[in-house]
């Protein structure tokens, strides 16, 4: 298989959108945070190119307003998404004027003379064998930026034009960082993990942070990998559902009017199927009536429960919207355990006894302790024993 960090992290992210934009290929307009953080982007690689001698800071400024794309390259965005509304000129000069102030911020701090910057825009490949099933993998990425160090190290730099900074510990786990430290470890076997230093710079802030990858992390970011490639391929293979998982993200989502989660609520927008509509709200109506009156009508809430997810599986949703709240439906798996198999892994670490009775909740909670490579053996050794749909009521108006 074939994939890359992005689309790895968007699978965990949301495996819904995975599947529209890395298996059916449905391609959308990008977003206008997306637009405007590839010109930042192409920008510093233009400061940064020196032919003979690097840009001023005049020049940067220029490069940035010579290619800025203009409020036309944001309107594809809202034609899409009838629920966004076109930028307006003032949000355009927001925009504007926030990108060059962090490329000033930026340029006072990294005056491009001062650093040894060995390639942008690097592109890499990362093969991963699975030893387990004996396929191998390519992982594919591209890197802001590559340094040496005077002390002879290297560091590899991505830039986030994001208003959010991580705490330390996150960056410390960060699967982006440590693949592209696997990116540079194949590029020049010759470099140690610890050699690299590994960096997010948050233009907006001016700030920036570090990490160094060991062995122990990028085993980590191995394992990771695999183990989510091989959910994915599970999936495919046997047909499961590729869910949304609805978030503060979906905001950002160009895949909203099509998604099982969301696409209820532009159906109501477009005022589509009116007869079926109408009678669907009624039943929304009434389901939410009975929640919020705390009535004992259990009978009734389970017809209308049914009428619902009919019509949930009717139009392949997740969720349907109403003048009062979201309803939600989830699909839940129970797992049941091989325990002779897991006393065979815990008993030589010592940790067996802690669920001698086979307590699955005691299980849960030595598996954040007990090493990855055993972990993730006990995660094969289980399986889905009961499946089963749920189904939420939200009164948060959407």
């Amino acid at each position: 298989m074939r994939t890359s960090y992005s689309a790895i992290d968007t699978y965990r992210q949301c495996p819904q959108k995975y599947k529209f934009q890395n298996i059916d290929r449905i391609r959308v307009p990008k977003g206008r945070e997306a637009i405007f953080g590839t010109l930042i982007h192409a920008t510093l690689k233009f400061m940064f190119t020196s032919d003979p001698l690097f840009p001023t800071l005049d020049e940067v400024v220029a490069h940035f307003r010579e290619h800025w794309p203009g409020r036309e390259a944001f309107e594809a965005e809202s034609k899409h998404d009838s629920r966004k509304t076109a930028l307006s000129a003032e949000e355009e000069k927001a925009y504007f004027e926030e990108g060059v102030k962090m490329l000033k911020k930026f340029y006072e701090k990294n005056a491009p003379w001062n650093f040894t910057v060995l390639d942008l825009e690097s592109r890499f490949e990362v093969v991963l064998a699975d030893e387990k099933t004996g396929e191998t993998h390519i992982l594919a990425g591209i890197m802001d930026r590559i340094d040496k160090l005077p002390d002879g190290s290297y560091e590899i730099i991505d830039y986030k034009t994001a208003k959010r900074m991580p705490a330390q510990t996150a960056l410390d786990d960060n699967l982006q960082l440590s693949l592209y430290s696997l990116g540079l470890q194949t590029r020049w076997p010759h470099i140690k993990p610890e050699d690299i230093a590994l960096s997010l710079y948050f233009l907006k802030h001016g700030e920036k942070l570090s990490t160094r990858p060991n062995t122990a992390t990028t085993l980590k970011t191995k394992e990771h990998i695999l183990r989510t490639i091989a959910e994915i391929q599970e999936k495919i293979r046997s047909n499961k559902e590729f869910e949304p998982m609805p978030s503060a993200l979906c905001n950002w989502c160009g895949y909203r009017p099509m998604c099982p989660a969301w696409k209820h609520l532009y159906k109501r927008t477009k005022n589509l199927e009116l007869r079926t509509k109408d009678e669907m709200d009624a039943i929304v109506k009434e389901y939410f009536e009975i929640k919020k009156a705390e009535q004992k009508n259990e009978v009734r809430l389970k017809e209308l429960q049914e009428q619902i997810k009919d019509y949930m599986r009717q139009e392949g949703l997740t969720r349907v919207f109403g003048e009062q709240g979201i309803i939600s439906q989830k699909t839940i798996q129970r797992y049941e355990y091989d325990f002779e198999k897991i006393r065979s892994l815990l008993s030589p670490i010592g940790r067996w006894e802690e669920i001698l009775k086979a307590d699955e909740t005691k299980l849960k909670k030595i598996m954040k302790e007990i090493p990855a490579s055993i972990r993730n053996e006990i995660e094969n050794a289980r399986k889905v024993s009961k499946e089963y749909t749920v189904m939420s009521a939200s009164f948060k108006k959407p």
